[in-house]
């Protein structure tokens, strides 16, 4: 059925029929007020009452979740309950302090009480103790939230007395005239960021799809190494190239050289936006690269991965992407913003990403499922036996 199909008109008349009364009676007051009392209508109320003060109160509990990463509440629990006193010791906060803490964190499931007296781990607090991943990327988000303090004037494209967002610093090849440039101090702390949180990535990668059958991968703005470190680790045939910015393909350097790969791994330094990509290869990774840049970008960067890799090859994309179901508000909403701040790209929906790979000259693309969406989607397409004309324009 097509879209323009008299069947799928009245489908959209209908179901703005049914939205309109929906919201109508979601906007009376009395109507509220009924369907809160009502018992078969209660608890429904209540929960969307709940969800709506939830994104009212989520920078608070951001917060709450920073404060007890970096007095390192999780760890100093993580051999077993402790009383708020000596808890308050190690943390270096009076007990009032702590226990105000303690009680924010035990409401968000961080921490549990023990026998009224002690606290303990709760199940969300758990997974954090000694995972550098996550920790990392909860430091990193109070640069987040500064940039988002006003998100109308964000919008508006309006900086105020900065010329800049902390994001478009912090990530410097967002908008540097020259990339290949940039010197290994500007690099330093988003290539550790990236390979601090890449494991979170690389795990949901290895465990859905398999490099076996590869015999030389090129890793597109790979970072210093992490993930092809860890391929190469599992498949140890592998020939691994690493293409990223000249100072951080150095990083790599140092990586490959202290895994001891030798030969099977090299690195070429360059901007994949100006320069020609390292050519020969049957399989290409794009590991949360795609989606910081514009359509424009992404054509150029994938018509040049279509030229180094040979016809019946694989490219590999793995990132969030939007309308994935289970995670919808990471593509649109977080990630939607956090780039917004970044200075340009976007989240795009499977369909936008097979059609920008097809535009390549790839074939057939393909979503691969993954265990843990919410921490990156996956998916593959073959080089077809033709390769797309290159863009006009430069990137930059």
């Amino acid at each position: 059925m097509s879209s323009g199909s008299p069947e799928s008109s009245w489908i959209g008349v209908i179901g703005d029929w049914f939205a309109a009364r929906r919201n109508a009676l979601l906007t009376n007051a009395r109507f509220q007020y009924w369907a809160t009392r009502f018992p078969l209508t209660r608890l429904v109320a209540n929960r969307r009452a709940r969800s709506v003060f939830d994104l009212v109160a989520g920078f608070v509990y951001s917060q709450i979740l920073l404060a007890c990463v970096r007095l390192k509440v999780f760890e100093h629990l993580k051999d077993g309950p402790l009383d708020s006193i000596t808890l308050a010791g190690k943390i270096g906060l009076d007990r009032d302090a702590t226990e105000r803490l303690l009680d924010a964190a035990v409401s968000l499931q961080l921490v549990e009480r023990r026998n009224q007296r002690k606290f303990g781990l709760g199940p969300l607090g758990a997974p954090i103790v000694g995972n550098v991943a996550i920790q990392a990327m909860i430091e990193h988000h109070a640069m987040v939230y500064r940039d988002l303090h006003d998100p109308v004037a964000l919008l508006r494209g309006e900086r105020g007395e900065q010329s800049e967002t902390g994001l478009a610093n912090y990530w410097p090849y967002a908008g540097a005239e020259s990339p290949n440039s940039l010197s290994d101090e500007r690099v330093a702390a988003y290539t550790a960021l990236m390979s601090a949180s890449q494991p979170l990535v690389t795990e949901e990668i290895l465990d859905a799809y398999s490099f076996a059958g590869h015999q030389r991968l090129l890793d597109i703005g790979g970072g210093d190494g992490t993930f092809l470190s860890a391929v190469g680790k599992r498949y140890p045939h592998l020939e691994l190239v690493l293409f990223d910015l000249p100072a951080v393909a150095e990083r790599g350097r140092t990586r490959f050289a202290d895994a001891g790969f030798g030969d099977r791994a090299r690195t070429c330094g360059g901007d994949f936006l100006a320069d020609p990509l390292p050519g020969g290869m049957d399989a290409i990774s794009l590991v949360r690269v795609i989606h910081d840049h514009d359509d424009e970008r992404v054509r150029h960067i994938l018509a040049a991965a279509r030229k180094a890799i040979s016809p019946g090859g694989v490219i590999v994309i793995a990132e969030p992407m939007a309308e994935t179901p289970g995670a919808e508000p990471i593509g649109d909403a977080y990630f939607g913003f956090y780039l917004l701040a970044m200075g340009r790209g976007r989240a795009r929906t499977p369909k936008r990403l097979a059609d920008l790979l097809v535009e390549a000259g790839f074939d057939t693309p393909r979503l691969i499922p993954t265990r843990i969406p919410l921490q990156t989607s996956l998916m593959i397409a073959r080089a077809g036996a033709n390769i797309a004309a290159s863009p006009v324009n430069k990137a930059h």
